[in-house]
């Protein structure tokens, strides 16, 4: 039976601690699914709904990007992703009663959790200037006040267009579309938090900024290295794959600063035997230090160089351009000093090499462990280093697997949502649309702040997502936002976004995954692409919300006309009408998409993009060849009596989305407001299993940022390491602190002390 939100935050200020799990899925993974789903949408509702997830007839899952094979399961989700599902799906509505009774003053009060627990939007409302709450609108006079407001900008790029990677590929390419139409490409977007360093690292490596692998790859593998990753939580089912490789003979090695259940045993809910034994995962957990992985990977590639035979000549001869070079910084790497970077022992290197060179296919797969630090540009540049030297790219079982977070983010870049264009993409899109695209680079998430915060950006307009939540250095980012004449936020549900606006706000309730989208020429679908270059169809077969709700294809054509008017030949009508018309369109823009259409009708599992590395062994870089880098190792300097500290997410929650307060992995229940802290480490603080701690950011500005009344957890992280949940420890994270070169929030690498707090 649905049950109705809370109506008040629960308390959170005495979590539950018990040791953690070592094991993930399973038997508990069923039971939570089913309850969440239950409360959310009553059984008839669950079953009708969570059947259609990831199959060919059905909808994409709005959470992760991981791929499905060509086989699938009736039940071809997991738990997190059903958690997403019956979220978006849910019977619970938030109406015009609901803000006339909740003032924004309020909304800012609540939890994230709360907000997200009231349901799904059903109508268009606006906060006037000067106004307490918002107030319904109809869709023809918000789509009005963008108009007024971006016209009045002095410039175009004083407009920020943000994209969330739950996005379309139909919205996405209308969207950027639009901006670049109206002269802007400011077109910040989850990424740019998230995977922009792995773009970064291999677009200049190998020339293409996504993974260079498939599922069938993983299946085939000897070796699969899984670095700054947690998939248990954040990717559940890469661990069928995983499973279905160690059955196979692959070895795995993991490769972080906390052991993560979902890594050392997976029981598989879909069989008999996995759910009463499960299958051991790794072979080896090498418990690094936060921010040392550069330095581990320098230190394995001087010694495969220093192993007779080791490197594949032929493949270095044939396919690879500035070897002697970094052959010279890596014959340099030192083992004190890498001894010191990883805190890890001489004998677990030594063992992790002999795996290495045991195996003739190696896949090194990552997530944001590795991409949130000043250094991991040069990190995921070692990482190519490393599997160049033994050949192991565009070789069946071998690669680079960037793991993407949020489900359709690689097709939102691929559709052209980036601040910093290729030339030829534009070039491609002028032509088409007879339009003539601003060439300057555009803001970044960072630095859309950053204009927010120094006057530079008026209007910020957001397809999805959670941006106040997401983004880093909190107070000052709601400040930033604050300062803005517009803040528009296309969305489902309620999130923190919507209590910091600007002196006008707006939020447009959308369709999402799990909806029936009809317009003029029927029933639509759209497409996503996974985290492996996958393109497929997804249908939502759920009655919407709300008889109020727009799609996000329409929400952009009709604002589009609002804002360009009689002025603009493109045709923003028809696309909203047939989203085949949008398709045609980026068959003729988007390279890989040719008969676009057509090859959806033929295959209704989709199709790979091109991908010249994997598939030939073509690198489309600068050299025309891989190449070989040579960067300086760099690793986190902790000063004395500090801690390194990482944020992260709890099995509850995904992305900014709080599904509960649990996190039964790492043994914590009953709230978020928790630090993970080695023993030792805590004890030299002085601060006892279930003591409070405030937490207390440095950096070069000077500036106290403190995230107050944290309970201590003695855990066993690496020593001098810490992690704590975001979106809360957000406010830690200076706006400056970011990635070399990818200018990604370096939220993985926090420098802090902890004080003793009376909070509880």
């Amino acid at each position: 039976m649905v049950s109705k939100p809370p109506a008040g935050d629960p308390v959170q200020d005495a979590p539950q601690v018990t040791p953690p799990q070592h094991a993930a899925a399973g038997l508990p993974a069923i039971g939570h699914t089913l309850r969440i789903a239950q409360e959310q949408m009553g059984l008839a509702r669950t079953a009708r709904t969570l059947l259609k997830v990831n199959q060919k007839d059905g909808f994409d899952c709005p959470g992760c990007a991981w791929p499905e094979g060509d086989k699938r399961h009736v039940a071809e989700f997991c738990e997190n992703g059903a958690k997403a599902v019956a979220e978006e799906a849910t019977l619970r509505r938030v109406t015009p009663e609901f803000f006339a009774a909740h003032p924004v003053a309020d909304l800012a009060t609540r939890s994230g959790y709360w907000l997200g627990q009231q349901g799904r939007i059903t109508q268009p409302v606006l906060l006037p200037e000067g106004g307490e709450r918002y107030e319904p609108v109809s869709w023809e006079r918000a789509f009005g006040i963008i108009a007024e407001e971006l016209r009045a900008l002095a410039s175009p790029d004083e407009a920020l267009f943000y994209t969330s990677g739950r996005t379309s590929n139909e919205a996405a390419f209308l969207l950027q579309l639009f901006a670049r139409e109206f002269g802007t490409n400011n077109l910040p977007d989850c990424s740019n938090m998230c995977h922009e360093s792995s773009g970064s690292a291999l677009t200049e490596t190998i020339g293409i900024g996504k993974g260079s692998v498939s599922l069938e790859d993983l299946h085939r593998a000897d070796l699969i290295i899984v670095a700054g990753q947690n998939p248990g939580t954040n990717h559940p089912r890469m661990l069928s794959a995983l499973e279905k490789a160690k059955a196979a003979g692959a070895r795995i090695i993991s490769v972080n600063p906390l052991p993560e259940a979902g890594l050392e045993r997976f029981k598989n809910p879909q069989t008999p035997q996995g759910m009463l034994k499960g299958a051991a995962l790794t072979d080896l957990f090498l418990q690094i230090r936060i921010g040392g992985d550069q330095a581990l990977v320098r230190l394995l590639n001087k010694l495969v160089l220093e192993t007779a035979g080791a490197v594949d000549e032929e493949f270095v001869r044939e396919h690879t351009h500035g070897y002697e070079e970094f052959a010279a910084a890596a014959k340099a790497a030192d083992w004190d000093e890498t001894l010191a970077a990883t805190g890890l022992d001489r004998s677990e290197i030594e063992r992790a090499l002999e795996m290495v060179l045991a195996s003739e296919r190696t896949i090194v797969c990552w997530a944001m462990g590795l991409t949130q630090h000043k250094h991991s540009v040069p990190t995921i540049r070692e990482v190519v280093n490393f599997l160049l030297l033994r050949g192991n790219i565009g070789r069946p079982g071998a690669g680079v697997c960037p793991v993407r977070g949020h489900s359709n983010v690689q097709g939102d870049r691929t559709m052209g949502i980036f601040e910093r264009p290729a030339p030829a993409f534009l070039d491609a899109l002028d032509k088409e649309f007879g339009i003539v695209s601003p060439r300057h680079h555009g803001f970044d998430v960072v630095r859309s702040i950053q204009a927010l915060r120094d006057g530079e950006a008026k209007v910020f307009f957001a397809m999805g997502g959670n941006f106040v939540g997401a983004t880093p250095d909190t107070e000052v980012t709601e400040a930033a936002m604050r300062n803005a004449r517009l803040t528009v936020h296309v969305s489902t549900k309620l999130n923190r976004s919507h209590a910091v606006t600007g002196t006008r706000a707006l939020i447009l309730p959308t369709l999402g995954r799990t909806d029936k989208d009809v317009q003029k020429s029927g029933k639509q679908f759209v497409t996503v692409e996974d985290s492996m270059s996958l393109v497929h169809a997804s249908r939502g077969n759920l009655p919407p919300a709300s008889p109020h709700l727009l799609s996000e294809p329409a929400i952009v054509a009709r604002m589009a006309r609002a804002v360009l008017g009689d002025g603009s030949a493109t045709p923003w009508e028809e696309f909203e009408a047939d989203y085949a018309r949008i398709r045609d369109r980026i068959a003729r823009v988007v390279p890989g998409f040719q008969d676009f259409n057509a090859r959806l009708a033929a295959s209704p599992g989709g199709f790979a993009l091109p991908h010249g590395p994997r598939d030939e062994r073509r690198f489309p870089t600068k050299t025309g060849k891989a190449n070989f880098t040579a960067a300086p190792v760099e690793y986190p300097r902790v000063p004395e009596g500090r801690l390194l500290l990482q944020t992260l997410r709890s099995h509850d929650q995904y992305n900014t989305t709080i599904y509960g307060l649990d996190d039964r992995y790492r043994g914590i229940r009953g709230g978020r407001r928790v630090v993970l802290v080695h023993p030792e480490d805590a004890a030299a603080f002085g601060l006892a299993d279930g003591a409070y701690a405030d937490l207390v950011s440095e950096w070069t500005d000077g500036t106290e940022r403190r995230a107050p009344g944290f309970r201590v957890v003695h855990y066993p992280t690496s020593r001098g390491c810490a992690a704590a949940y975001y979106p809360e420890t957000n406010v830690l994270v200076p706006l400056e602190s970011t990635a070399d070169i990818s200018n990604t929030p370096a939220s993985k690498s926090v420098i802090v002390r902890l004080e003793q707090s009376q909070s509880a």
